[in-house]
């Protein structure tokens, strides 16, 4: 379907929009640059640098990086295969995965 409509760059949820109800596609890197925009008000430098690393795999491979099967290969690429270095950086387990979900929000918050 995303093909067809030439919405490859845009995630099902939106293909699904614009058959539903007409909504022009929103691509993923405007999703992404949307949600980059708030990150200054809720997460901190180093999670800012994380979550932009999030997004630019987002981007470039689509919806399923942001799956919670992800966060751990997310977590050893970013950190060159280092989990207490990631964790260092970011705060305990429990926090670490609370911020890969929570920040999702902004991608398909209104403003995108």
């Amino acid at each position: 379907m995303q093909r067809i409509l030439e919405a490859e760059a845009s995630d099902l949820f939106d293909v699904l929009a614009h058959v539903a109800y007409a909504k022009a596609p929103v691509t993923r890197e405007v999703r992404a640059n949307s949600a980059r925009a708030q990150f200054g008000l809720a997460f901190n430098y180093k999670q800012q640098q994380f979550l932009d690393f999030v997004l630019q795999h987002y981007v470039a491979v689509g919806v399923e990086e942001l799956d919670p099967d992800k966060l751990t290969p997310l977590l050893q690429l970013r950190y060159h295969n280092s989990i207490s270095d990631a964790l260092a950086e970011l705060g305990q387990a429990a926090q670490v995965r609370e911020l890969f979900a929570g920040f999702q929000k902004y991608l398909y918050m209104q403003s995108a």
